[in-house]
């Protein structure tokens, strides 16, 4: 106290003297160095304060006075943490450097003192600059102290702190070579008992453990802990650094653990960061470090060991961790980094949902807080991975799965070649491509995970403890590619490497019961192939196990339950034991019933009960389980939750239940209903064509058995409906994102600019090809995988705003399929339209006529799908003997007489029949096509009227679509001749709205618009020659210029696909007379041949021709849609009403080049002569049906014989749309 009263009157006694003010500042100063009081601290700020401002300019006292005052402030900021004060400290520094003069004896010090204050910024702010310039002002003064000056060490120490702190930034290893070298030479000049010695080591410790970090070498962390051990044993009690030296030892025994899977440097490490934390005060501002390294520690204790307690304190100490971080730190990233793991986990030991959400939460805000090129922004990637990953396994969003493998293979790219955690995250990216298998069935992405696995195991010591893990891994990404190929070396492998996984993992470690849990899986599947009574057994007993094993609560317990219960059903199927159905029944209820509500996997757990259930019932006759089965069965197709396929697993078994045991029940209605429902959400917006298409081979057929169900129950009605609902489902997803927005555009323009906007980023994602990825680098995935998620998001988005527009008054259905009785209201006047459904079980018609107000059904009782698949087989093979079916291939010399065939052929077959084609149109005509039109009433046209013969629109469904309906008929002397043609003129249409929409959206085209373009292409590569395209393209444009109709013809190189587009765009009409390859895993890929490249369908639907009114495809083969796929319209008829044009004529096979030129000019000839005489600039489009019957009955007449050869050259001609 009496030294603090004289130090008070000396300053009272001085008060105007700057030097004497200097003087007590310095004073001060040391008096704060032995009491640590922060009154004395300030009271030396204010005077030094006072002494710069009453020191006059260029006084000497001058940079002393700031040197002093820069270095209090700093004292002052490591007590309290204000950035005011290290803001003013590096001010005054700075200047009082400024004022010093070259070789001046203060200048190392000014430098150093100037260096420690930008060092402390950097520690707080983050601010790579103030580092560099600390970094560069050490390396000065360091140049600057001589030899054997006392000083010289601890230059060396501070400098070698900063190229620490910027190695930790940047990732830099020169930066962290420096910081070791300048260590060790300062602890070479520091004398054994020198006061700095504890610090140097403790320094020299740190560093050597990040070079562990990068590198893995345990020798490198061996010397680290013993620098730090060190440094602890010659740290006095007492010294304010000991808690940071405890901290630091505990992080590097955490290490050893890591690596080596050493429990006692796990609890050595644990009780050193209790130890810090106790002698941390409150208020301190490292306390939140020292929690957050003990919330580490408590982690890594649970994770080894299983224990909640570990993992309840590990989350305790986190949250209280971030809670003390001001916002701005730059430790918050890390530290919501470690809170997120730590939630993460205690979500998959309780199934803690709201844990799980604080996770994500936590994680995605620390990478978005972490710099681009921060050295831990790839380990925040890969925490965030296994959050998202978590969820997406609890709720099945797709969106989640999409950004975890995302954020992984970023932490891939980010990880320098040989780093330690390269396997871990390699594991990391593998597991997540293998879920995207198990959802979509992708195999590339199995590929890849399998491949991605092994890279993964080969980085990982045989003695490291993450061998286990990434054993288990690759095991299960075997098992699949098992389940798909049925190769024995996989399932054997696979066991192989779950069994030693399982030998690996130490007893109580928290992933024992899951490695168990997959082993039992593995060999319950072997078991299933190859019925080994071993196999199951031994399946059994692991799988009981594993259940043991997995605490109550635990996410992870239903599903283990599950699969036990499996296994004993398997067990049942072989060995008809009612005790194991009942031990199947039992844990698959008790799976179930642990299932939460909202869990992507109750519709699975309700599907594996109901399957136990109805194995009981078949071998015991209980109703009672039958009808529980049902129920379950009903309840998963009914939830709002799980994948779609597997709601869509229910409601198949719940409709099969009904068929088989009360198929006369209404409810089979409302099941089908469910059906073709979940059909169409299997097929989403974000997959190319060619996923989407892929996936509906699966349910090829559904909705032709549903409208067979409904034709029993005599509701036609219902079976119209779900026949337009359940068909064509990714041709009308292509129509919808081109629907008229004329009604929305006027009720809300910005809906309207919103559902443009996001139909052609869908457009663009079915374009995509799916390319093979083994060869693309890392960073080529992650290019496709953003892409992937972009699409993913618009899809969402479109499905969001699909309901918003859905809300407004008089858009409750838009872009919905209609409901039956909607698509009556807009039928052409001229015709009728017939759909044709065929089934296993039956075979029946519905016509739709304008007036009439309900379907009329006609059943088909002489028609079969075994005389179908017959007809088919046998129409098949004499299209290989005439050589008209084959599109690709080896190029054969074209025969002389230009009878080319417009698609690439091979080798022509002999032909192997002449009454082939015959037989298949008489059956056609006696079985299907007559019976309609005596139903109808339809008469016979009289050879001599001149009256207009009625239409008729066929819509055929699975393999009728490959048939020449519009040709059905008797063309044999013997018989006499009558056919189809006698009756109506014929048209295809995929789908009854295809019609409809264009009857209702018909309206004039522009003025300017109306006329012809043409082209011709003789010679694309690729192709045979085909000079008849030359002659026909020229005959229809003398043709059109004689008419005085507004044409354009180009040929061969004349033109290229993007000239041709412009042409389309200002013309109603088109005619290719090309070569055409078509694409049916992926339509939009299938092109038009030109010279010069080739015109795609995804190119003509990116623009915009609104005025499309007649495509004329003189190609081969343009109306045949896929053979896995008869019901999806893949054929480039259908692309191009797609595109919008409302009519095309095709073709179903190979047309003769030398008949097509005529075939094409009486076409043209029939429309010119029945044009509109009023505008006659354009062709009248609507008669295009009736030109097409008019032309081909011209050729028929000229081939002169009703032949097989004969026949096929004609009916092949076809005509889509209105």
């Amino acid at each position: 106290m009496t030294t603090q009263q004289s130090s008070n009157a000396l300053i009272a006694e001085t008060e105007g003297s700057h030097e004497h003010l200097y003087g007590d500042g310095v004073a001060l100063r040391k008096q704060y160095e032995t009491t640590s009081d922060l009154d004395d601290l300030a009271r030396a700020i204010s005077t030094l304060r006072r002494a710069v401002v009453l020191t006059p300019e260029g006084d000497a006292n001058m940079a002393p006075s700031l040197a002093c005052l820069g270095s209090s402030l700093w004292l002052r900021f490591e007590r309290i943490g204000d950035l005011q004060d290290i803001a003013d400290a590096i001010s005054a520094e700075q200047q009082a450097l400024e004022l010093t003069p070259e070789g001046h004896p203060d200048m190392t010090q000014r430098l150093a003192a100037l260096g420690a204050s930008l060092w402390s910024r950097f520690e707080r702010t983050g601010d790579l600059q103030d580092l560099s310039e600390a970094i560069s002002g050490e390396q000065r003064a360091l140049e600057l102290t001589p030899e054997g000056h006392p000083d010289m060490a601890r230059r060396l120490s501070s400098l070698g702190i900063s190229l620490h702190s910027r190695f930790e930034s940047t990732g830099n290893p020169i930066d962290l070579d420096g910081s070791i070298s300048a260590h060790q030479r300062a602890l070479e000049l520091t004398p054994e008992y020198h006061p700095g010695m504890a610090r140097r080591l403790a320094a020299l410790g740190s560093s050597l453990w990040s070079r562990f970090e990068s590198t893995g070498d345990l020798q490198v962390l061996d010397e680290a802990i013993s620098a730090e051990q060190r440094a602890l044993e010659i740290t006095p009690e007492g010294d304010p650094d000991m808690a940071r030296r405890l901290s630091a030892v505990g992080a590097s025994l955490r290490s050893r653990f890591k690596a080596t899977g050493d429990l006692q440097a796990l609890a050595q490490a644990i009780s050193a960061q209790q130890s810090a934390l106790k002698l941390t005060p409150e208020g301190h501002p490292r306390m939140a470090l020292q929690l957050d390294n003990l919330s580490v520690l408590f982690m890594t204790r649970f994770k080894r060991a299983g224990d909640l307690q570990a993992l309840d304190d590990a989350i305790a100490a986190g949250q209280r961790a971030m809670e003390l971080t001001p916002e701005g730190d730059p430790d918050m990233a890390l530290r919501l980094t470690n809170h997120s793991v730590s939630c993460v986990s205690r979500y998959e030991a309780t199934g803690d949902l709201q844990a799980l959400t604080k996770a994500i939460s936590a994680g995605q805000r620390a990478v978005e807080l972490t710099p681009e090129k921060h050295p831990d922004l790839a380990l925040r990637f890969a925490n965030l991975t296994a959050s998202l990953l978590s969820r997406f396994k609890r709720t099945g969003d797709l969106q989640d799965l999409a950004e975890a493998i995302s954020m992984v293979q970023r932490a891939v790219e980010l990880t320098p070649k040989g780093h330690p955690e390269m396997a871990r995250r390699l594991k990391h990216l593998g597991a997540s491509l293998w879920s995207r298998f198990e959802r979509t069935g992708d195999l590339q992405d199995l590929d890849e995970a399998i491949s991605t696995e092994k890279r993964a195991l080969e980085l990982t010591p045989d003695d490291h403890p993450d061998l286990a893990g990434q054993l288990a891994g690759l095991g299960a990404s075997l098992y699949s590619r098992f389940e798909i190929s049925g190769d024995g070396q996989d399932i054997a492998k696979a066991i192989s490497m779950q069994q030693r996984s399982v030998e690996l993992t130490p007893e109580g470690h928290p992933n024992m019961a899951a490695r168990i849990s997959n082993l039992g899986t593995s060999l319950w599947l072997r078991f299933g192939r190859t019925g080994n009574p071993q196999d199951i057994v031994e399946a059994i007993s692991v799988m009981q196990k594993a259940v043991e094993l997995t605490p109550a609560g635990h996410a992870d317990r239903a599903w283990r339950l599950s699969n036990l219960g499996v296994g004993f059903e398997s067990r049942f199927q072989r060995s008809g034991d009612l005790q194991d159905v009942a031990k199947a029944i039992s844990a698959k209820r008790e799976a179930m019933e642990l299932t939460p509500e909202g869990h992507v996997g109750v519709t699975v757990h309700l599907n594996r009960l109901g399957t136990s259930l109805l194995s009981r019932f078949q071998h015991t006759g209980e109703t009672h389980d039958v009808n529980e089965a049902l129920a379950l069965f009903r309840t998963s197709a009914t939830s709002e939750f799980g994948p779609p396929h597997d709601r869509l697993n229910g409601a198949e078994e719940w409709v099969g239940l009904l068929e088989k045991y009360n198929s006369s029940s209404p409810d089979i209605l409302t099941a089908f209903d469910v059906v073709i429902r979940l059909t169409t959400l299997t097929t989403t917006l974000d997959q190319s064509l060619e996923k989407r298409y892929a996936k509906l081979v699966d349910t090829s057929g559904v909705p032709l058995k549903a409208a067979s169900a409904a034709f029993a129950l005599k509701r036609a009605d219902k079976a119209l409906e779900w026949l337009e609902q359940g068909r064509c489902l990714v041709w009308r997803q292509l129509t919808s994102l081109r629907t008229p927005l004329d009604d929305l555009r006027q009720h809300d323009s910005h809906l309207a600019e919103s559902v443009v906007e996001l139909s052609r980023k869908l457009e663009g994602a079915g374009s995509v090809k799916v390319a093979p990825r083994s060869g693309l680098s890392m960073s080529e995935k992650v290019s496709l995988e953003d892409q992937a998620r972009d699409y993913l998001r618009s899809a969402r988005e479109w499905d969001e705003l699909l309901t918003k527009i859905r809300i407004s008054p008089g858009f409750e259905r838009f872009l919905e399929p209609p409901p039956w009785h909607t698509l009556i209201t807009h039928l052409p006047h001229d015709g009728r339209v017939i759909i044709i459904n065929i089934d296993s079980r039956r075979c029946d018609a519905i016509v739709l006529s304008e007036g009439q107000s309900t379907p009329l059904h006609v059943p088909l009782t002489s028609f079969s799908l075994a005389k179908c698949n017959q007809y088919r087989q046998d129409l098949s093979n004499q299209l290989h003997a005439y050589d008209c079916r084959d599109r690709g291939g080896s190029l054969t010399v074209a025969p002389e007489g230009g009878d080319e065939c417009r698609a690439i052929r091979r080798v022509n077959r002999p032909n192997n029949g002449a009454t082939v084609v015959q037989g298949i149109l008489r059956g056609l005509w006696h079985d299907l096509v007559y019976p309609i039109i005596q139903a109808l009433g339809i008469e016979k046209i009289p050879t001599s009227s001149t009256g207009v013969a009625p239409r008729i629109w066929w819509c055929p469904t699975g393999p009728l679509s490959f048939f020449p309906i519009h040709a059905a008929g008797i063309y044999t002397s013997a018989e006499g001749s009558e056919s189809v043609l006698d009756y109506a003129v014929s048209s295809y249409i995929p789908t009854i709205a295809a019609l409809t929409d264009r009857v209702k959206n018909s309206r004039p085209i522009q003025m300017a618009i109306p006329g012809l373009f043409m082209t011709c292409q003789p010679d694309a590569a690729g192709g045979s020659h085909i000079p008849g395209t030359t002659t026909e393209v020229q005959a229809i444009y003398e043709l059109a210029t004689k008419e005085g109709l507004r044409a354009e013809r180009l040929e061969g190189s004349e033109t290229t696909p993007a000239r041709c587009l412009d042409s389309m765009e200002k013309f109603s009409s088109v005619h290719l007379a090309c070569h055409a390859s078509q694409d049916a895993k992926n339509p939009l890929q299938s092109r038009f041949l030109f010279h010069n490249g080739s015109l795609d369908l995804f190119t003509i639907l990116q623009r915009s021709l609104k005025d499309a009114d007649l495509a004329f495809l003189s190609a081969c083969q343009t109306g045949t849609g896929a053979e896995k796929l008869p019901d999806e319209a893949v054929h480039l008829a259908a692309g191009m009403l797609a595109a919008g044009y409302r009519r095309v004529v095709a073709t179903m096979w190979a047309i003769r080049d030398k008949h097509a030129p005529r075939v094409a000019t009486d076409f043209y000839q029939y429309l010119v002569d029945h044009r509109d005489t009023v505008d006659g600039s354009g062709f009248d489009g609507t008669h295009a049906a009736r030109g097409l019957h008019y032309a081909t009955q011209q050729l028929r007449l000229r081939l002169g014989d009703n032949s097989d050869q004969s026949l096929l050259a004609w009916i092949s001609y076809v005509h889509f749309g209105y």
